[in-house]
């Protein structure tokens, strides 16, 4: 079951469980399609990995299963990040 974090952990932007901006790598990083694109180039910083459009939860389900309240806000530390975007933007992520 996603834990549809409810913010981008880079710009802290909402993303609401329909939401259809939001972006996850395969250990549930959230972030907007935004960062994703412009300051990510589709690399995240916590694993190396690439993103996937987040699945909508649908509404019915919203009661049983809400999303997780806890709010992960880590903005990129772009200097840190650059070795790593380096290494992985030209391998797509099925390859790294």
């Amino acid at each position: 079951m996603l834990s549809l974090l409810s913010t981008c952990e880079n710009c802290n932007k909402p993303l609401a469980p329909q939401s259809t901006e939001a972006m996850i790598c395969s250990y549930e990083c959230t972030f907007c399609s935004d960062c994703v694109n412009e300051v990510l180039q589709n690399v995240c910083p916590n694993c190396g990995g690439g993103f996937e459009k987040r699945p909508v939860r649908p509404k019915s389900g919203l009661k049983k299963y809400p999303p997780r309240e806890v709010v992960v806000f880590k903005p990129v530390d772009q200097v840190a990040f650059r070795p790593l975007v380096e290494k992985n933007q030209n391998i797509p992520p099925e390859e790294r």
